[in-house]
């Protein structure tokens, strides 16, 4: 009943209007005079950022901001994958043999997040990482590791929440919201699937770094909205790091996966 109830009221709000609506309030000049109140409400540290508070022209400027270099330094081995994002550990573990996987007890399917069965039975039986970002969070993306860009596809048209609220609910909100997914080669000819995920009924993930080559830690894009990142592997290619705890925050550039 709760969850009939929840999708209801979400289908209802979520639409083209409600869209523009959100991201013309986050994009207007007066939104600045929101962002004390946010950088309270979120207990965000402006030491790391890279501007300060009175040159931020919008909330949305604020809230796709970027950080000094130094806040984050990048795990330096090259058989080792850092976290894209700062974000909570959402779920992890084993692809099964079906090619799905859970995350708050609902199974999702690689094809319908991937869109083709071929790519998908490309990482059955491999590993999977969810990590969510929420409004508090740095939203920039970086790439995870040093890799060549195979190919790059949006999917979905409509964006609903990624929250708790929104998993434990949603109609299985990470394989059918607008998601960017880019396919990379990374060292030994591993392929990883890194998929965007937009979230909050704003479609907007936006790439910033265009090239076919990517360095580990090299900003690729951002979210503008809370959001979440979905990484998968093949099998038998990478071994999660001891840090990768359910429900535990990591920072982009820390370590969270080795290479086998």
């Amino acid at each position: 009943m709760k969850e009939k109830l929840y999708q209801r009221l979400i289908e209802l709000t979520n639409g083209k209007q409600s869209s523009n609506l959100l991201q013309a309030i986050a994009k207007a000049k007066w939104s600045k005079r929101i962002i004390p109140s946010y950088m309270k409400l979120y207990d965000i540290n402006l030491e790391e950022v890279s501007k300060k508070q009175q040159q931020f022209s919008c909330l949305h400027d604020f809230f796709t901001r970027e950080l000094i270099e130094e806040a984050r330094p990048i795990e330096k081995n090259p058989t080792v994958y850092a976290s894209p994002v700062d974000a909570k550990i959402e779920s992890f573990g084993r692809i099964e043999w079906d090619m799905t996987f859970l995350v708050k007890g609902k199974p999702y399917a690689l094809q319908d997040l991937l869109g083709n069965t071929e790519r998908a039975a490309q990482y059955a039986d491999g590993h999977f990482i969810v990590f969510y970002l929420s409004p508090a969070d740095y939203h920039r993306i970086h790439s995870p590791i040093d890799g060549e860009v195979l190919r790059q596809y949006t999917l979905g048209q409509k964006s609903y929440p990624v929250n708790q609220l929104g998993l434990t609910y949603g109609k299985k909100p990470i394989s059918h919201n607008y998601r960017l997914v880019t396919e990379l080669k990374a060292a030994n000819n591993q392929h990883v699937a890194f998929i965007k995920v937009g979230a909050t009924f704003v479609n907007s993930i936006v790439l910033t770094n265009t090239t076919t080559k990517w360095r580990k830690g090299q900003e690729v894009g951002y979210f503008s909205f809370g959001s979440t990142v979905v990484m998968l592997f093949e099998k038998d290619t990478i071994k999660f790091t001891d840090n990768v705890v359910k429900g535990s925050p990591i920072r982009m550039g820390e370590a969270f996966a080795n290479m086998l």
